[in-house]
């Protein structure tokens, strides 16, 4: 089936875009989304501007749309983009990356019935320490690029998802019930490399920005494609 993927350049929506490769869909765009706000209800924010940068990793076209991030009224934009995507690619289905969150789940579902296009969330409740074991065996490089739950600190900011890291998250997870795959929005991630990219990300500059104690920002500043 010939798809567009919803790509925001973190874990869920590039594992989930990987999954819908696997299970034989053609992706013939992405669709990203730069919300004005830092507190989306919808788009995932943090060095969103460096998807760009991925699709071209992918060699995957992409469709871009700047939002203003007001709840619900952001759905707008991305309906305009899914319009987009259909008229130009002919898709017949939308990828996302929705793991647990209902209200992002039924809102895409209801785009998609608007389009007539089959709405495809291939990690949709999964269990979240299994995601993550699956993550790291499919040999994905991801960072964590922001914090903002209690038992993350600086520390965390840059710091890869290996086994290491999953058994610190599940320890977390029983002192803080955080979940540890994110969906809470405790952290945010972006991809450096995994399979399908051609080839990968090297960060040549980067900032830590903290706002307290337990809330801040992997920023990247400055990154370039690398060979393999």
């Amino acid at each position: 089936m010939r798809v567009a993927s919803l790509f925001s350049g973190g874990k869920d929506s590039v594992f989930a875009l990987y999954k819908a490769l696997q299970d034989g869909h053609e992706v013939s765009c992405l669709i990203t989304i730069k919300s004005k706000r830092t507190d989306s209800y919808m788009f995932h924010i943090p060095n969103i501007e460096f998807a760009k940068l991925q699709a071209e990793a992918l060699k995957i076209p992409g469709v871009y749309m700047h939002s203003s991030g007001v709840k619900e009224k952001e759905l707008n934009d991305l309906k305009k983009t899914m319009k987009i995507a259909k008229k130009k690619y002919n898709i017949q289905g939308l990828v996302s990356g929705a793991l647990a969150s209902k209200y992002q789940a039924d809102r895409i579902k209801k785009l998609c019935d608007e389009f007539d296009l089959i709405s495809i969330t291939p990690l949709w409740d999964m269990d979240e320490e299994q995601y993550l074991s699956e993550l790291t065996k499919a040999k994905f490089s991801v960072i964590i690029t922001g914090i903002a739950a209690d038992g993350l600190n600086k520390s965390w900011l840059g710091r890869k998802i290996d086994n290491d890291c999953i058994a610190d998250l599940k320890k977390l997870h029983e002192k803080n019930k955080i979940h540890i795959a994110a969906e809470g929005g405790e952290y945010e991630t972006f991809v450096l490399d995994c399979p399908i990219f051609k080839k990968k990300i090297k960060i040549k500059d980067f900032e830590i920005r903290m706002e307290n104690e337990c809330t801040g920002q992997y920023v990247i500043k400055a990154a370039e494609l690398v060979e393999k």
